[in-house]
């Protein structure tokens, strides 16, 4: 039997601890974060969050999935070559909940949360990160450009980041 896409809803205060337990399980199967945040709550709330959301499972507690909406920075703007409404960040999905359409959910509520016509969200992707960058060119997110990240990757390199606008 296939199972219902998850509900995708505005994130609470009261949701980050079941958030946390979902990214360490995203850590333990695909290393993300790379480095494990000293304060994983805080990470998930960063001072320049905008907006997030969570995909909960039947009981409407258990986080299968997360994403927020970031204010750009001049800097990105530089990155994508356009001006942008938002930056996508923080997107990931537990394991078991892959296949589901999980992502794909929480895509279209961080979208829906900014005017069609309006400038598109832009996110970055490490090149490392191929089931995500092949998830978003199926969705119609176009790579724009490409630069190094301020982190290491999985080899201690700095990180090849790919930068993507919205459909």
């Amino acid at each position: 039997m296939t199972r219902s896409p998850a509900l995708v809803r505005p994130r609470t205060d009261d949701d980050l601890p079941a958030c946390v337990r979902a990214l360490a399980e995203v850590h333990a199967a695909d290393r993300y974060p790379v480095d494990w945040p000293a304060d994983p709550s805080g990470w998930l709330t960063p001072d320049d969050l905008a907006q997030a959301w969570v995909a909960v499972d039947d009981d409407g507690r258990t986080v299968l999935g997360h994403v927020g909406l970031t204010r750009p920075d001049p800097h990105v703007t530089r990155l994508v070559g356009v001006t942008v409404s938002a930056v996508v960040s923080r997107l990931f999905v537990v394991p078991r909940a892959r296949g589901r359409s999980v992502a794909a959910g929480l895509l279209a509520a961080a979208r829906a949360a900014h005017p069609a016509d309006g400038p598109p969200l832009t996110l970055e992707v490490s090149s490392e990160g191929r089931a995500a960058i092949a998830f978003y060119e199926r969705n119609g997110w176009r790579r724009v450009s490409s630069s190094r990240g301020d982190w290491l990757n999985a080899a201690g390199e700095p990180a090849l980041l790919h930068h993507y606008v919205s459909p």
